[in-house]
């Protein structure tokens, strides 16, 4: 059985594509929050960002994805050459991709790593849980960009990309993602109406281009003065 046997799909239709970035070899997107990556198996489930990209990009495809309820960028190649190479560096851990998170409480930890094992949990999935023995090995750095008392805003940079990574280790952490409908306890559930984690930067070495492209995408749970913090902390890092 499924963990939540009656979800109901109702992604948001504003805005359709939104594109960050074209040229003749991909497109860079920001995904809104609540729409799937790519189809489900299921009639219902066919829209998704992948769907939408192939109505106007017939050779657009997927080389990687975000949870449904996480917003932020992907890149899709546009054709197979680029497919190859993309793909490559994503396997490889060539890209760099960190994100932003609103947690729950007042992270003490002005930075760190989460090295905890992931598995999926079979019989709530498509929930993941540590499993010391068994776990695929899962590595995240963090950093604290604010905190005001009851939440903090971090900036997380995965080394590796297991599903639902950064939630798991959020909540290892002691501190749930607010508005996680999958990990957060209700303290921290309810605190947000969508999950609050977004991809916010993305880097890799452009194939056709042949140099090193960096894209943005502010997370809208952000303020301006945490955005400007955040890329100072990131740049001093990267």
């Amino acid at each position: 059985m499924p963990y939540n046997p009656d979800f109901v799909y109702d992604p948001p239709m504003y805005p359709l594509l939104p594109i960050v970035h074209a040229d003749d070899d991909l497109l860079v997107l920001n995904k809104v929050s609540g729409l799937l990556s790519v189809r489900g198996r299921a009639l219902a489930h066919q829209d998704s960002l992948e769907s939408r990209v192939q109505r106007v990009y017939p050779t657009a495809t997927i080389i990687h994805r975000l949870d449904m309820a996480t917003s932020g960028l992907i890149v899709m190649p546009l054709n197979m050459d680029t497919h190859r190479a993309l793909s490559r560096q994503f396997a490889e851990r060539q890209t760099r991709k960190a994100y932003l998170a609103r947690v729950y409480g007042e992270v003490t930890q002005s930075q760190g790593s989460i090295d905890r094992p992931l598995i999926v949990d079979w019989p709530n999935r498509p929930k993941q849980k540590v499993d010391e023995a068994s776990g695929k090995p899962s590595l995240t750095h963090f950093q604290k960009v604010s905190g005001d008392g009851t939440s903090s805003l971090m900036l997380l940079q995965p080394v590796t990309g297991r599903s639902h990574q950064l939630r798991v280790h959020m909540l290892e952490l002691g501190h749930p993602i607010l508005g996680d409908r999958l990990y957060g306890e209700p303290y921290a559930r309810y605190q947000a109406p969508r999950l609050q984690l977004h991809a916010w930067q993305l880097g890799f070495f452009h194939p056709g281009q042949q140099q090193w492209v960096q894209f943005r995408s502010d997370a809208p749970f952000a303020s301006n003065d945490e955005l400007e913090h955040a890329a100072t902390l990131y740049m001093a890092n990267n």
